[in-house]
This record gives C-alpha cells, structure tokens and sequence, in this order.
C-alpha cells in the first residue's frame, strides 16, 4: 500500500516550506540562546546578506547550520531544529512508503551520511539484536553477501569484529551460486555460527546487477540459521522500483528487515547525502544511553548531521513528483537501451541488468581508445575485466549519439 506523501510542487511552494521550517527552527542571532554547542556559520567567512539568497533556500538551510542530530521517526528530538527535522521526516515517508512500499508509520530512519554508513548502521543493530536477545558472540555472526557488493559490506564486518563472506556469482549473469551459497553456510555452520546478516543488491555499483530475497533465504531456512536482510540499494533505489520489473527488494517483502538508499548518486544531491530506513522496533539496538544530553537520545552511528541534507533531498524529489521522476529514470533507461542495441549490433560482450541504466562491457571487447575518450571505468585499475558507462543526468542522447557513431567508426575500420 503506497501512501501519497510524495507529491509535486512548484517553484514557489518548495522555497516557501523550506523557509518556513527555518523560521521555526532556533534564530542564534535573534533569541537569547548561549547552552547549545552550535551556530550559524562564521560570518566573517561565509556571506550571509546576499541578495540572491532570498531566492536560494537550500543555501539559506546551510547557513543557518541546523543540527539533525538523532533519529526523529523515533519521537523526541532537539527542538530547537524542529522545523527542518519535519522536512526530514517527509523525506524518510518518502522514501520508505512511497518508493520502498512500506505500511504508513512502520519504518524508522534518518538521512545518513552516505550509503556506507547505511550498511554499517544495519550491521550495527543487527549485531546488536543478535548479542542482545540471543546472547551471540561476535564470532558467531556473519556477514555475507555476493561477490559484487560494495566494499562497505567488508568494512561494516571489519568494524563490527563479525566475519565476512562474499559468495560467488556466475560471470554472465552475475546471479548467487546456489552450490557456493551452501557450501559456504555449511562451512559456517560447522565453525560455529548460528546467525547471518545477508547484504542484498538492489544493483551493485559496477554491474548494476540485482539479488532478490528468494536467491538466499531457501538455504538459510535449509541450514537453520536465524537471518536478517538488508537491501543496498545506494545506487539502484532511486531507480530499479521505477522502471516496471517486479523486483520485492522493498518493504513490502517480509523478509526484508532495512534499505540503504544514496540520494547523492541518481538524485544529485550535495554528497554526504544517503538515506537509511529500517522497520520499527529495531533501533533501539543502537540507542546510546550515553547521549544524556541529547533530546531522545541518539541511535545513529554519524550523530551530528547537516538538516541541509535532508532538506535537499526534499527539494529535488519535490520539483518532480512520483510521476516525473519515473518519466526521468525511464528516459535514461532507453538511453541506455540505445547502447545496449549498438552494443549488441556489433557482437561487443556486455552485462546489463534488465530495466538498468549501467551496461557493464567486457573490457577486451572495448577499445582501448573509447575507454580513454569517453572516461569509461574499469573493475580493477590494475587488471579490469570489465568498464562499465552509468547513464545518468549528465548523459544526454547527444552523448550517446557520439558515443556509439565513434564505435562504429572504430570497429569498422
């Protein structure tokens, strides 16, 4: 069930309700504030009397500094930001109900950091969860997930002290082992562990390949091991749930626990900007005590985050709308299609997941010049297999006209 937090609004509409929320936010310049450890930024370095910020509410939201510190879908937060955590909380309703299809009011998150943060934030909890009402040991949680996942999966088991595992994926389809897959909690099992954290993709940042929740849980039910699914959607949330493929990488599955989600990719956001979501209930795994002096407390790994952020998220899904936004990613989607067509047109061996805008190019297929001429990323810089093209904004159909009439005329000759 979608809820229609998710609307489009004008120009005028989203500068008016960011202007609001900082008006109700706390005035450090106007009211007689001297306890919080905060402030606007320094004057004395950053202009703050431009003429063109009155039409600049983003920039505004910068200068004024506000402190997003804690989870608000918790309850109690720092009233002095209250006006700005409410755009935050519209973006997490978003993202959580209106994209990722979760019942209105039953996921908790926070604008975060960075898709990094998202995935060691749900390790975070759910080793947590584990120690906590299963009395687990760190060496018998694991995490694992495909051999494509990004690199945060490996740094959250490293930071957490929990072992890792990637398991293989067929080289042409990029889809689980089964056979690995087993073997590899078996092998487990065997040594000890009883409980797993599997990182699920919601198309990996090289191939854009996608896993589904039914490539793991059959062998995790086999082997009796008690599980949790986290979804690393950093590049692919803003675009696989629009492209029309049935996919059950969201809330509406329930075996999916938390997504991570990364608005600094596809929605061009400032970086440092990504989005974790989680069910409810689970947060208060990492709920710090400590935290005393802070209003509800915090249970986010980076504690102290710009409101800008969020409120940037706001702004640019705002201006679309669910419906513009999805005519924007499927746009991009063809444009990589088109490739995808020359590609294939002149038998050059590539990955594309379908409904994907990454198309993932054998490298020994590519010549060497138009992966020079057209900044072409390889796998591994010292030996790549594989360059990959991301068709994003910036990636007009002129640049795909150019791209393909300069691979017709290379291989042609």
């Amino acid at each position: 069930m979608q809820t229609n937090v998710w609307k489009k609004h004008t120009r005028e509409e989203i500068k008016q309700r960011v202007f609001d929320a900082i008006d109700q936010n706390v005035n450090f310049i106007e009211s007689d504030v001297i306890g919080i450890p905060g402030s606007r930024l320094d004057p004395r370095v950053f202009y703050q009397d431009a003429p063109f910020l009155a039409d600049a509410p983003f920039l505004n939201a910068l200068i004024r500094n506000p402190n997003h510190i804690g989870c608000h879908t918790l309850g109690d937060s720092e009233p002095f930001f209250a006006g700005t955590q409410a755009i935050e909380l519209d973006t997490i309703r978003i993202c959580a109900e209106d994209i990722l299809n979760a019942q209105p009011g039953t996921v908790d998150g926070y604008v975060a950091s960075g898709g990094t943060e998202a995935n060691i934030q749900a390790a975070w909890i759910y080793r947590n969860y584990f120690q906590q009402e299963k009395g687990a040991q760190s060496n018998d949680i694991a995490v694992i997930c495909s051999a494509d996942n990004h690199y945060s999966a490996a740094k959250a088991a490293n930071l957490l002290n929990l072992r890792f595992v990637r398991i293989n994926v067929d080289d042409d389809t990029r889809n689980i082992d089964p056979q690995h897959l087993s073997s590899t909690l078996s092998h487990l099992k065997n040594d000890g562990v009883k409980h797993v954290i599997v990182i699920a993709n919601m198309m990996t940042t090289m191939f854009g390949s996608v896993d589904h929740p039914d490539d793991y849980t059959p062998a995790l039910k086999a082997h009796d091991m008690e599980y949790f699914i986290h979804v690393d959607g950093a590049y692919g949330g803003f675009v696989y749930p629009f492209n029309g493929e049935e996919h059950g990488l969201d809330f509406s599955h329930p075996d999916i626990s938390s997504v991570t989600l990364d608005a600094h990719k596809m929605v061009q956001a400032p970086y440092g900007t990504g989005v974790f979501l989680i069910r409810k209930g689970y947060m208060k795994y990492v709920r710090n005590s400590e935290a005393s002096y802070v209003k509800g407390l915090d249970a986010t790994l980076i504690g102290s985050r710009s409101g800008a952020n969020a409120i940037a998220i706001w702004m640019i899904l705002s201006t679309y709308g669910k419906q513009g936004w999805t005519e924007k990613i499927q746009t991009l989607i063809e444009r990589a299609n088109r490739i995808a067509r020359a590609l294939t047109h002149h038998n050059i061996r590539f990955f594309q997941e379908r409904g994907s805008n990454i198309i993932t190019i054998r490298a020994e297929d590519m010549p060497i010049e138009l992966i020079n001429a057209f900044h072409l990323v390889p796998d591994d810089h010292d030996n790549p297999r594989w360059v990959k093209i991301v068709v994003m904004e910036h990636v007009t159909d002129d640049k795909v006209s150019r791209f393909i009439e300069r691979l017709s005329m290379v291989v042609n000759t």
